[in-house]
Order: structure tokens, then sequence, then C-alpha cells
């Protein structure tokens, strides 16, 4: 496991590569969750600290940070929402969470080559469908106005009826960068999922994907100590090992005692709040 050499676990010893206990790996994840006791930071804060919050439905948000947050006040997400300060849009897994408008707009180019690897499954299911036509047709019809699901699948249909409903509304999520407009996530008045442009939405241009290193440290900084497997679950992403190798001399290596003791992990203690 790896962690910025300014800092280690508690409990851990100095030594050239200890071993980090089922108790000092839990109690340190849990501690860079906010998990150990209740956080002073904002909401805005936390959200970016931990590089979004799973949204697939409305309400996960809302419970997560009352779990981890000071004094949390649901409005006060609602309030961020409504002006466009954090947006809900599928990023890792291919599974939508919540995050700060600039890391929607950094880290959807990021796992782009995952959401390419999904669209190659659904080969079968888009006979003759363009996929670059797919994408300009949608963008422009949802920059008019946001579109239920429904809609677009009907503007698509209309295009290539021989298609998969399903993996049109598909490649259109892993093609586009579609943020749920609101009311879509509000506090006590939630409306149907709306969907629109990233850069639309934000009124500003797509970020170019970016070296994931920064990522990693945060990545690290918010659910270390991990894995270099760990971090590529939780991206989607592959070969994050360079990445490792790349950073190691900002980051205090442990051995996971589980599979041997083989397996390092890492935590950027250095970059708690």
């Amino acid at each position: 496991m790896t962690t910025k050499r300014s800092a280690a676990p508690s409990g851990m010893r100095r030594t050239a590569t200890p071993t980090l206990s089922a108790r000092a790996l839990g109690r340190a994840t849990l501690d860079r969750q906010f998990l150990l006791r209740r956080s002073p930071v904002t909401v805005k804060g936390a959200v970016e600290h931990l590089l979004g919050l799973q949204a697939q439905n409305v309400k996960p948000p809302y419970g997560a940070l009352a779990a981890r947050l000071d004094g949390f006040d649901p409005a006060e997400l609602s309030r961020l929402l409504e002006h466009r300060e954090v947006v809900r849009i599928a990023t890792m897994r291919s599974t939508v969470h919540l995050h700060s408008a600039d890391d929607c707009m950094s880290l959807r180019p990021l796992v782009q080559p995952a959401l390419e690897r999904e669209l190659k499954m659904l080969a079968k299911g888009l006979p003759g469908v363009d996929l670059d036509r797919l994408a300009a047709l949608t963008k422009a019809y949802v920059e008019q106005e946001p579109r239920t699901p429904k809609q677009i699948r009907e503007l698509l249909l209309a295009e290539w009826p021989d298609a998969d409903p399903l993996a049109l509304t598909i490649a259109v999520r892993c093609r586009l960068p579609l943020v749920q407009a609101t009311p879509r996530g509000l506090w006590k008045r939630s409306g149907q999922v709306a969907l629109t442009t990233a850069e639309h939405w934000l009124d500003r241009a797509a970020d170019p994907a970016p070296a994931p290193d920064d990522t990693v440290l945060r990545y690290l900084a918010a659910f270390g100590p991990a894995s270099v497997k760990d971090m590529q679950q939780w991206a989607g992403l592959t070969r994050m090992k360079e990445v490792f190798e790349r950073l190691r001399p900002q980051l205090a290596t442990f051995r996971d005692p589980h599979e041997g003791g083989l397996r390092a992990a890492a935590a950027a203690v250095g970059h708690l709040p």
C-alpha cells in the first residue's frame, strides 16, 4: 500500500515495507471517507473530496452526506444542483454519479475509454447505426431543451428502426456526456429524468482528457489505502499500474497481509482536506 511520505495511517510503524492490518486498513479507509466522525467540510467540498457520490437514484447522495457531514442540510445540496455547481452524470463504471461541475468536465473524459469499451458490446443491437451521427443528432436535440430517455429513443428509432431501443439508449449515454437536468435530484421536489449535454448545461467547453495522475492521488486520498486493482475497478479503467509506478516517489508503500502479502495498496494521506 502506498501513502504520502509525510504521514502514515495511525498505528503504522515506519519500516521499509510495513504490513497494514485489516483493522488499520478499514479505519484508514473510513477516515478518508469521513465515516469515523462527521466532518465540518462543505457539501461541495465533500462531493469533490469523495470524487463523486453514487446517484443512480435521487436519495442516496443525501443519505451519504448526512452520514458524513456535521450539520448537513439537504437544502444545500439541492441549492448546488439548482445553481449547476453539482450535476448528475454517468461516469465511473457507466453509473450515474453526483459530481461537482469541475469534476464532471474532467472525470467524464478520463473514463471515456471505459464507456467506449461498453459501446463495443452493443454492436449486435445497433445494426447500421453510425455512432457519430447518433451523437450529433442527439446533441442537437437535447440542447434545444432537456429531453427524456423516451423522447431520445423515439428520435433515434425514427432514424434506425431496426436497432434495439435499449442499445440506442446506452449508446447515447456512452457517447455523449449527458447530465440530468433539474428538477431531477432536488430535495422533496424531484422530477423525471431529462437529459442535456454537460457543455450546454454548464455553459462551458468540454475539457480534454486529463492525465490520470491527479485523479489517482485524489482517489487514494478518498479511498486509500488501495491497490492498483482497486482503483481500476472503481474507475472502470485499465493500465493504471504504470501511473502508480510513476507516482511511487510521492507514496509510501504497505503490504496487505491478505493474498500472501503480495498485494500493494496506496493512500495519499497528504491529500486529505
